[in-house]
């Protein structure tokens, strides 16, 4: 009978049909950091150059090779740093089935004791227990989530964290790019275009934090603007040295 009056309240309370954004769906930390380092990174790396005083032929060579050798990078880093994730959780959640097989006892008075740790009282603590652990798939699904924090049927994607990654990095790269593969003689459209960008992706990250979008577009704008300021002074102290 408990089990059903809290099932009713949680019906009752989610009438509403509150939900929530997707916060764990592997897809856009990549997408938004590959963006912001696309534009920042090839931003930087060609106004570096340019302030070495080398001619628009290889600005325009390093633009496309920053795009493509930054875009292959993060994919494969993405990738790699995922995939290593999600095989240490599987690792853990096979820890955690072989328990639950081995010590089913011990398992579901683990989960009363969390239960009764948040409030629950205890009778009531070990008959919720009991009922959730007759099926161990879901007793597996509680536990993981109790213990370790994850949901083991929402485990983020490699090969999408890795696609977004690329596809983010190469579009954000592009930017500073782009003017020069449509006629621009000078620095200064790239450096614009890529700033609006840079401006427009904070704005952009706001829309899923807790940030203004003016306050979050103009610190991406500042940094990247440091970021290419930087390089251009030194780009232009090496040319000098060098030349």
């Amino acid at each position: 009978m408990a089990i059903i009056e809290i099932e009713a309240a949680l019906h009752e309370a989610h009438r509403d049909n509150h939900t929530h954004r997707d916060v764990n769906g592997g897809w856009l930390r990549p997408a938004v950091f590959g963006a912001m380092d696309g534009l920042v990174s090839n931003l930087a790396l060609m106004t570096g150059v340019a302030g070495g005083a080398v001619s628009q032929q290889t600005i325009v060579l390093t633009g496309l090779a920053g795009l493509a050798a930054g875009a292959f990078s993060m994919a494969a880093g993405e990738y790699t740093s995922v995939a290593s994730q999600r095989e240490l959780v599987e690792a853990e959640l096979d820890v955690e089935r072989r328990e639950l097989r081995k010590h089913p006892k011990d398992e579901e008075a683990e989960l009363a004791a969390l239960y009764e740790a948040r409030g629950v009282q205890p009778g009531l603590a070990r008959e919720v227990a009991r009922q959730l652990s007759k099926d161990p798939e879901q007793a597996l699904e509680i536990h993981a989530r109790e213990e370790l924090g994850i949901d083991p049927g929402d485990l983020p994607s490699p090969l999408v964290a890795a696609v977004s990654s690329f596809g983010s990095f190469a579009l954000g790269a592009l930017l500073p790019v782009l003017p020069y593969l449509l006629g621009a003689t000078a620095l200064w459209p790239a450096v614009l275009l890529a700033l609006l960008g840079l401006f427009g992706c904070g704005a952009v990250v706001a829309k899923v934090t807790a940030r203004t979008w003016w306050y979050s577009g103009l610190r991406q704008l500042a940094l990247g603007g440091a970021a290419a300021g930087v390089t251009y002074a030194l780009g232009s102290l090496f040319g000098t040295a060098v030349g």
